[in-house]
C-alpha cells in the first residue's frame, strides 16, 4: 500500500508576495486504515523559513487490473468432487507402445455427454473402484488430460487420457502394481469410472496465436501436448488459429516407447513451417561425444537458436513428465546464459520466459 502526499508550500515576502506550488509523490508504506492528517512543519529553503503543510491520505491508490496471458476466461475448475464424481464410460482403451517397449502406455477414451467441460492443458481426477488396505475407497489420482476440448472425436462429449501401466519389484522382492494405472490399463469398453475435476489453471495454451510454444516432455508428459497439438493443427475454430512456431521435444527410453508419432507426422505435413517435433530416445541414440540422448541432450544440439526464442516477449516454455528432467533443463540454460552474459539462477528463473511446469 502507498500514502500519497500532497504539500502546498507558501515563501514568505517583504513585499507579500507568494510563491506556491503544489506537488505529488507516492511514498511506499503498510498501513493498516484510511485516514487523512494535516501535519503543518517549518522547514529552512535558501535561507528563508518555508511553512509546509502536508496532507497525508492514507488510502491505497487503485491497482490496475492483471491482464492473463492465458486462454482462461470461462474456465472451469472442480465442478466434480470426489463424494459425488461424475461416472463417465470407458469407450475406448488401447495400447499405444510396442511389444518389446520397457513398460506398457494405454490411451483411453471416456464419455462424459459434456458434462466435464475442461480446457487443454487441464486434468481430472481418477478414483479406481475398490477399496484399500484400510478397508476405505481408494484416493483419486490426477492425470493431465491427453485430448483437446472438443475430445477425440470432435463432439465435445470424452476426455482422453495418456497412462502408464506402473510395476515394479520392490526390496522384498514383491512385485507391486499401481492401484489406478493398472485399474485405468486394464479397463474394458463399457465400463463406468469415476472422474473428478477438471483442475488446473497453470498449463493453460497463452492467448496469443502467434505465440512460440517449446513443449518439453517424457513419456506420458506428453499428454497436454497432444491436447494443444490437436487444437493446433487438427481443429477448426473460429475464434483460434495457430500462426505461431510449436516445437515439441519428446524423450523416451526406445523407439518402441514414442507415443502418437503418426499422429504428429500428419500434423507436420499439414502445418510444415509451424510444427517442429524432435525426439530423444536415450537407449539407441547418441551425441556426437557418446553421450546419451536425454531431452536436454538434444535440445543442446539447437542451444542458440532456443536462447534466442526464449528472449522474446512471446515464447513460452512448458515442461510436464519425469521431476528428474529439471536438473538437465538447468544445465542447458544455465551455459545458454553464460553464453549471453546473464546469470542463470536454476530452473524457476525461467518464470521470465513464461516457463510452466
Amino acid at each position: 500500500m502507498a500514502m500519497t502526499v500532497n504539500a502546498a508550500v507558501s515563501l514568505p515576502s517583504s513585499k507579500s508576495s507568494t510563491l506556491s506550488f503544489k506537488n505529488s509523490v507516492t511514498v511506499p508504506e503498510r498501513i493498516n486504515f484510511n485516514k487523512s492528517v494535516l501535519y503543518p512543519k517549518n522547514v529552512s529553503l535558501g535561507g528563508n523559513v518555508v511553512s509546509i503543510r502536508a496532507q497525508v491520505t492514507t488510502e491505497a491508490p487503485a491497482k490496475a487490473p492483471k491482464i492473463s496471458k492465458k486462454d482462461d476466461e470461462g474456465i472451469v475448475v472442480n465442478k466434480f468432487k470426489p463424494k459425488e464424481p461424475y461416472i463417465g464410460k470407458c469407450l475406448l482403451n488401447t495400447k499405444i507402445t510396442g511389444d518389446d517397449a520397457p513398460g506398457e502406455t494405454w490411451h483411453m477414451v471416456f464419455s462424459t455427454e459434456g458434462e466435464v467441460p475442461y480446457r487443454e492443458g487441464q486434468s481430472i481426477g481418477v478414483i479406481p473402484d475398490g477399496i484399500d488396505k484400510n478397508g476405505k475407497p481408494h484416493k483419486l489420482r490426477l492425470y493431465s488430460i491427453a485430448s483437446s476440448a472438443l475430445g477425440d472425436f470432435g463432439n465435445s462429449q470424452t476426455v482422453s487420457l495418456c497412462v502408464k501401466r506402473l510395476v515394479y519389484t520392490n526390496e522384498q522382492g514383491e512385485i507391486v502394481k499401481g492401484v489406478c494405472s493398472n485399474f485405468l490399463c486394464d479397463l474394458k469398453p463399457g465400463a463406468e469410472v469415476k472422474i473428478t475435476g477438471p483442475v488446473g489453471k497453470e498449463m493453460l495454451l497463452p492467448k496469443d496465436p502467434n505465440a512460440t510454444i517449446i513443449m518439453l516432455a517424457t513419456g506420458t508428459g506428453i499428454a497436454p501436448f497432444r491436447s494443444f497439438l490437436w487444437k493446433m493443427f487438427f481443429e477448426k475454430h473460429d475464434d483460434y488459429k495457430f500462426n505461431g512456431l510449436a516445437w515439441l521435444f519428446l524423450g523416451v527410453p526406445t523407439s518402441s516407447s514414442l507415443l502418437y508419432p503418426e499422429e504428429f507426422e500428419k500434423m507436420k505435413e499439414k502445418a510444415p513451417n509451424n510444427l517442429r517435433v524432435d525426439y530423444a530416445i536415450s537407449r539407441e541414440q547418441t551425441n556426437e561425444q557418446g553421450e546419451k540422448m536425454y531431452i536436454q541432450t538434444r535440445m543442446a544440439q539447437y542451444a542458440e537458436e532456443l536462447w534466442e526464442l526464449l528472449k522474446k516477449d512471446n515464447t513460452y516454455v512448458y515442461m510436464c513428465g519425469l521431476k528428474g528432467m529439471e536438473k538437465g533443463i538447468d544445465d542447458i540454460m544455465t551455459s545458454l546464459a553464460a553464453k549471453d552474459g546473464n546469470l542463470y539462477n536454476g530452473v524457476q528463473h525461467l518464470q521470465k520466459y513464461h516457463l510452466i511446469l
